[in-house]
């Protein structure tokens, strides 16, 4: 995990300090330089709780840098779990053998001593929706036995969990692997609060449609992949809460490039795209619409007429979800631009109906344009056709004109 990603973790969740983070760009100096000693310390907390190796570099860092041992200093020990509280007193003895006095806590009280367990390990990471709405998370926790586990989750907005697999190996192995998925390659899963993935993954599990029960692995880890609090955000709620909820008017023009770019979407609703496709076969060959411009007329209307019942109610709800999802993963890439555009597109399907919104259009047509560019083809090969038959008595008929 890189320092630069978890700085960008912490000025998701720390609305106060992310316009000194953000502009700093994972630099150690800039962020300390712009923060007071306590918004420094929050900074610090977060990252000694949410990714210990990265605060681990923050520190050696901050050591360096004047105000960084204030910075340590201000951080409450309390709050934090056991690994970034061994980080911390780490840390404060570092300071202490340097000369610094260290206030030491008083010690608490104990009646028993639990045995040692492994350090705690946690982190995960998401992929964007495919094309079908399809998404990957991983959850990366500590073995028992030692080592690490990793769940590799697949699920889909409105669709449930699709699969689980889980692996066990070494903690070393296991981050090499999530760098592998969150590096620079394709389009590569990134980095999220772990707390977040878990509510993903939980929301998709309750909504596992009827027919299709939940993968045996799901049913066997499910008490560990579904413990997570009732009111934890997802990472679209997570993103949308760190840059802000669109306002009116909605600038919908970013968005609608994503979407002819092939970015985010189509997600179809595929059980609509059959019925609708030779709805449009029929009016194309209706013999009662002979001018182009009619027969185009006439598929726009099936078309908003198929966006409308896809994206009416549920349906709506679940491609504004799908494009919170893409604002996530486009702004932990880096991509701010796409992820507002993502977050404007989401809101449009929350506040409009598919009438009013032409993404509804965009989306439900663009799986269905190889079809109607078909239609379109045959049409001219049987104009071209046409124009090379002569009816008898025409003047050259019978002298060739087929060859």
């Amino acid at each position: 995990m890189s320092l630069a990603a978890a700085l960008e973790r912490a000025a998701g969740a720390l609305a106060a300090e992310a316009d000194v983070i953000r502009p700093a760009n994972g630099d150690p100096q800039r962020v300390l330089a712009g923060l007071s000693t306590a918004a420094a310390a929050r900074v610090l907390s977060f990252l000694l709780a949410d990714d210990p190796e990265a605060a681990d570099e923050l520190l050696d860092a901050w050591f360096e840098l004047e105000g960084g041992a204030e910075a340590v200093l201000a951080v409450d020990e309390s709050a934090l779990p056991k690994p970034g509280r061994k980080l911390l007193r780490r840390a404060l003895h570092q300071l202490k053998s340097q000369g610094m006095k260290i206030a030491e806590p008083a010690p608490a009280p104990t009646v028993a001593h639990l045995p040692k367990v492994a350090d705690e390990l946690a982190a995960a990471a998401v992929t964007a929706p495919d094309p079908l709405g399809a998404c990957i998370a991983y959850l990366v926790e500590s073995h028992p036995s030692g080592g690490a586990r990793l769940f590799e989750i697949a699920f889909a907005e409105g669709q449930g969990i699709l699969n689980v697999e889980v692996y066990s190996a070494g903690r070393s192995k296991v981050r090499a692997f999530l760098r592998e998925v969150t590096g620079n390659r394709g389009l590569p899963a990134v980095e999220a609060p772990p707390a977040a993935v878990r509510a993903l993954v939980q929301r998709a599990a309750e909504a596992q449609p009827a027919e299709r029960p939940l993968p045996a692995g799901w049913r066997e880890w499910q008490g560990q992949l579904a413990e997570v609090s009732a009111d934890a955000p997802t990472p679209g709620e997570f993103v949308r809460d760190a840059l802000g909820e669109p306002g009116e008017p909605l600038d919908l023009e970013p968005a609608l490039a994503l979407v002819r770019e092939g970015r985010v979407g189509p997600w179809p609703v595929r059980e609509l795209l059959e019925p609708t496709a030779k709805r449009l076969q029929e009016a194309w060959e209706s013999p009662l619409i002979v001018a182009g411009a009619h027969r185009r007329e006439q598929l726009e209307t099936l078309l908003r007429e198929g966006a409308a019942e896809a994206f009416a109610g549920p349906g709506g709800a679940r491609v504004a979800a799908l494009f919170r999802h893409a604002a996530f993963v486009f702004q932990g890439r880096g991509e701010e631009g796409p992820a507002r555009a993502c977050l404007a597109a989401s809101a449009a399907f929350e506040r409009r109906p598919p009438a009013e919104n032409p993404l509804a259009l965009a989306l439900f047509e663009r799986p269905l344009l190889p079809f109607i560019e078909r239609l379109e083809q045959q049409s001219r090969e049987e104009a071209d056709k046409s124009s090379l038959i002569v009816p008898p008595g025409a003047p050259g008929a019978g002298q060739g004109r087929i060859r």
